[in-house]
């Protein structure tokens, strides 16, 4: 996967950090399927890394994990149910690298302003924040956009979760009992056009060569056939936008001029 998608973003000129996890922690259920755990996910991570020559971001789950995962990845991650997690927060900042904190799905825009200031005074400017949807009902998320311009007040590059934030969690019964998170993956161009006009500084993407098949996420994995065709439209669409600049609005009473 990270050759093909190096591949891809390589044509066409896109920094590419990969993403992957050694422990999928908050699986819904205890039967699904987690990950190869810390001490392997991280050698295989690392291998990666040297193999194509690229960034790597991985979870953290819990303090004592920060300084091992420092040491392989460029980027740490702090999973959404976890960003107001303190010593969490603390823990991965003094590592030195770039802290990603996703928001969480119950908390509000300006939530993140206080976690991205808990990494920033533990010496850390390293830290950027990322959208994945807010909890609509109890198995549902919605993506507001309002909230990428919201927290843009932590004062830091604000990310765009475009697969997850389409999760519908919990809301997939599976035969025999049980229930696993569904996903709406025929939207993903929809939110991902939305947030690359609202002017994100980067976008989080699950992609994957056979997305019926994946062990994680499945119903939100986007397929690596498509990838490099809606890759070239966002690039379109941030080339035209001014999302990034504040718009100046004149409330001046307005006089024909020719009159």
């Amino acid at each position: 996967m990270a050759k093909n998608i190096k591949a891809i973003t390589s044509k066409l000129n896109l920094p590419l950090v990969f993403k992957s996890s050694f422990d999928k922690a908050n699986r819904t259920s205890s039967q699904s399927f987690r990950g190869p755990g810390m001490d392997q996910g991280l050698k295989i991570l690392e291998k990666v890394k040297l193999a194509f020559d690229i960034p790597i971001v991985t979870d953290v789950h819990e303090a004592n994990q920060c300084e091992a995962v420092g040491k392989v990845a460029d980027i740490i991650q702090i999973p959404a149910f976890l960003c107001r997690q303190t010593d969490l927060l603390i823990a991965a900042a003094k590592t030195g690298k770039i802290i990603n904190i996703k928001k969480g799905q119950f908390c509000a825009p300006s939530v993140m302003v206080n976690s991205a200031e808990k990494v920033k005074l533990a010496g850390n400017p390293n830290v950027m924040v990322c959208e994945r949807g807010t909890m609509f009902g109890y198995n549902d998320l919605i993506v507001d956009p309002r909230n990428l311009e919201w927290m843009r007040e932590a004062n830091c590059p604000i990310v765009a979760d475009i697969t997850h934030s389409l999760q519908q969690p919990a809301g997939k019964k599976l035969e025999g009992g049980g229930v696993a998170s569904g996903g709406l993956r025929e939207l993903i161009p929809c939110i991902a056009r939305t947030a690359v006009a609202v002017g994100v500084d980067g976008i989080f993407m699950e992609v994957h060569d056979d997305p019926l098949q994946a062990p994680v996420d499945g119903p939100t994995q986007w397929p690596l056939r498509h990838f490099e065709e809606l890759l070239e439209e966002l690039m379109q669409i941030a080339r035209v936008t001014k999302g990034k600049q504040q718009f100046k609005i004149d409330l001046t009473p307005y006089r024909d001029q020719d009159s």
